[in-house]
């Protein structure tokens, strides 16, 4: 009985996500542009909510500095795009500040292909370094938090302070194309919606298999009992650093995609508060599950949009009142509502079956 219980529960998981994917990829047809570029980039802030919650959910380790990550991942596509806007000349804001010459480093992001795979390893690297240094020091709790706050902070303020090579507090904008189309047309947009959805499928699928892996397991009995797992003969340190790295490098996915959508970058998008933001997505959603972190970044953002074009002065007093009720009330987060109807389904059902095997005299 239990194992049928199982394949029905298995069943209709597989349901849902058939249903959730196919409601996904044929959003074009019933959306209109401009909702379409909103859900879009709300699917970009989806793959970061994975990361995070392989990171904080199933690790045990915050992170309030995954705006850096995203940061990168979006400054590097927004550099390669920014180049083939200028058409071969410096960008605009080199021209202002006083530079002469296109800068070294800027000259390899004319490749499409090198700003992709830059955008995946600086913020991988990057998490990995900071892990390293951190977790094999074990360094952990509130005390890695606030490192990553320190990241954040020295980023943004290494990205203003350096104008003329990262645009300054207005950041990169201005883009015309990408691989030769219009990144404005209504085809081309589209086309970016259903490479956004392909990589969360993508991204989902990834994180589902790690956590489902022996590397699942053991990152859950870190987050545990971290000890208890260094005893037994693992190195926690190397299983930390890994999922923080993946963490990294899904936040820079989601940061270059989320450009291709709104069409700039700059500091602000990668400071402490959207950092805030993206542990909120996880934690309503349902921390230490990947289907709630992806539908709170997605729920979230478009609640966040919708309040905020109805009551523009109230909606962040709205927002943190949600969010106090959702930590109050639904500690596991939105999905902890179906586990408990789940629960208490079983639960009747249990019942039912006991009274039938032991009928009252």
């Amino acid at each position: 009985m239990r194992s049928q219980t199982w394949s029905r529960a298995r069943i209709w998981a597989l349901i849902g996500y058939a249903v959730a994917a196919a409601a996904m990829f044929s959003a074009p047809l019933y959306l209109s542009d401009f909702r379409l570029n909103l859900l879009a980039k709300f699917l970009a802030f989806a793959i970061v909510a994975l990361g995070l919650d392989l990171i904080w959910g199933y690790t045990g380790i915050l992170s309030l500095g995954h705006g850096v990550f995203f940061g990168l991942g979006g400054y590097a596509m927004a550099m390669h795009l920014k180049l083939q806007a200028s058409g071969g000349r410096m960008p605009d804001f080199m021209d202002w500040s006083g530079l002469t010459a296109l800068p070294a480093f800027w000259k390899p992001f004319e490749s499409l292909g090198f700003a992709f795979i830059a955008g995946l390893l600086i913020p991988g690297l990057l998490a990995l370094g900071l892990g390293y240094v951190t977790f094999r020091n074990r360094i952990r709790g509130v005390y890695f938090t606030i490192l990553t706050q320190a990241l954040v902070i020295i980023t943004t303020t290494l990205l203003i302070g350096q104008q003329a090579y990262t645009g300054g507090t207005n950041g990169i904008t201005g883009y015309s194309k990408i691989a030769g189309q219009s990144i404005s047309s209504p085809d081309t947009k589209q086309m970016l919606y259903w490479i956004t959805a392909i990589f969360l499928v993508v991204a989902f699928v990834l994180c589902r298999f790690l956590v489902k892996s022996r590397f699942g397991k053991v990152l859950r009995a870190i987050r545990d009992g971290e000890n208890r797992v260094r005893f037994i003969g693992y190195n926690p340190a190397l299983y930390q650093m890994t999922a923080f790295a993946i963490s990294g490098v899904l936040a820079g996915l989601a940061g270059m995609l989320f450009v291709l959508h709104v069409g700039i970058i700059s500091p602000s998008m990668l400071g402490i508060v959207p950092s805030i933001e993206m542990v909120l997505w996880v934690a309503i959603g349902g921390r230490g599950t990947l289907i709630g972190a992806a539908l709170g970044a997605v729920l979230m953002n478009g609640a966040k949009s919708e309040i905020s074009a109805q009551y523009p002065d109230a909606w962040t007093f709205i927002m943190g009142g949600l969010f106090i009720v959702v930590v109050v009330f639904l500690p596991g987060g939105v999905t902890s509502l179906f586990q408990r109807l789940k629960f208490r389904k079983r639960s009747v059902s249990e019942h039912e079956q006991e009274a039938v095997r032991h009928p009252a005299v």
